[in-house]
């Protein structure tokens, strides 16, 4: 069983490391918690945190019937961090580290700072709208592919991590891990179970030394923990567990399952969330101009490089509620007209859908709103587009003439 999971631990791993320094991708789109972290700003603005993706909702997604279904197996499978600590307190251990075995009181307290690591992440996260904890994300010093917004605090932590679980196992993920505060209501009500068959168990406590969250297994019929990650290490080192006396399954009807269920669980929900990125596709910034909208909208698709990030997103909106030469025409004389951005920022071309009213608007007029210089006459100055539109040259229209006046 230890033996399977290490070899899923470390595809995980494996696949992080190899999508952040191969491949070069953006894979905090792809985390869980990025999903808890922009669900407020999402739902207020209908934009998305920079450097995350409604991909984050996906896996958050995923994440949570995996939860629903084998308790916290993220944690105890495809975490990176997680996996790293447990690597490193078996090595502490087979290096001779002395062992720290917390007492349950103190354990049950510490268990407590998950949930206000939860709070303060998201109440400063979303009163500043960018993700504040990424200065002390351990997990970002490892994906972060060490530029220049990564802080030494993110690494002065997951090097605190490391040390500590040299002598205790995985303390970050039974103490401090908002992700981990997140899931627990949910592993709650999770529909597998670790159960203890007492007419059969010779209580010799191999199970509750064996567990890395410190449950003791020995002392309960049912596994009811949330914390429990169906790690399965318990069952594994039982003695008697060929006759029944510690087994993982159902919790009603009570069926023993193979731990293959498990992993079955999780390349399902895992390949759903992220099929469902690609084929249910949703913008992670959309914004609707203050002009009422038409009866009819036409829209034009445009690939727009220096949209990076939701900060540039908003200064595309800027652009196209100018009020010179190029504001988009509308109804009203003078006031700007209708549109409506759905836009996939990204480090490269961002793709970029925008609405506009056809009895006003054009084309032409949309990319010009972009791309031109726009006066400000309150300001009294200039201020230059940073984006470019692919097949689009400003100096000439439609790229076969000059810009004509309207």
């Amino acid at each position: 069983m230890k033996f399977t999971r290490r070899i899923v631990q470390f595809g995980f791993l494996a696949l992080v490391l190899a999508g952040v320094f191969l491949a070069g991708a953006n894979v905090e789109c792809w985390c869980p918690f990025g999903g808890v972290e922009a669900l407020y700003t999402y739902v207020k603005e209908g934009s998305m945190l920079c450097s995350l993706g409604v991909s984050n909702f996906y896996i958050l997604g995923g994440v949570l019937a995996l939860t629903l279904l084998v308790r916290r197996v993220f944690c105890g499978y495809m975490c990176p961090i997680g996996t790293i600590s447990e690597w490193l307190h078996a090595a502490g251990g087979r290096l001779g580290a002395m062992r720290w075995r917390v007492p349950r009181r103190l354990d049950r307290v510490l268990s407590l700072l998950k949930y206000a690591v939860l709070g303060t992440v998201l109440w400063l996260t979303w009163q500043a709208g960018e993700l504040i904890f990424r200065g002390f994300d351990p997990c970002y010093a490892l994906i972060s592919r060490h530029g220049a917004d990564i802080t030494c605090w993110a690494y002065v932590v997951a090097a605190a991590i490391a040390v500590a679980s040299l002598l205790v196992a995985i303390p970050f993920c039974r103490w401090f891990c908002p992700l981990a505060a997140v899931l627990n209501p949910f592993s709650r009500f999770g529909l597998t179970r670790v159960e203890r068959e007492s007419a059969v168990c010779t209580d010799c406590g191999r199970c509750a030394r064996a567990c890395p969250m410190a449950i003791p297994v020995d002392r309960l019929q049912i596994v009811t923990a949330a914390r429990c990650t169906s790690c399965m290490d318990c069952v594994a080192a039982c003695p008697k567990q060929d006759a029944g006396a510690l087994r993982w399954g159902l919790a009603w009807p009570k069926v023993r399952l193979p731990q293959t269920a498990l992993l079955a669980a999780l390349l399902l929900c895992t390949s759903a969330a992220v099929a469902a990125t690609y084929l249910f596709p949703m913008a992670s910034f959309v914004k609707t101009s203050r002009a009422d909208p038409p009866s009819t909208i036409a829209n034009v698709s445009l690939r727009i490089s220096g949209l990076t990030c939701r900060g540039r997103a908003n200064l595309l909106v800027w652009f196209l509620e100018r009020d010179d030469l190029y504001m988009i025409p509308g109804p009203i004389a003078g006031k700007p007209g209708y549109f409506k951005i759905e836009a996939w920022p990204a480090p490269e071309a961002a793709e970029v859908r925008v609405g506009y009213d056809p009895a006003y608007c054009s084309q032409r007029l949309i990319k010009q709103a972009i791309t031109e210089p726009y006066y400000n006459a309150v300001e009294d100055r200039w201020w230059m587009p940073p984006f470019a539109i692919e097949g689009y040259d400003p100096l000439r229209q439609n790229g076969t003439g000059p810009i004509l006046a309207r």
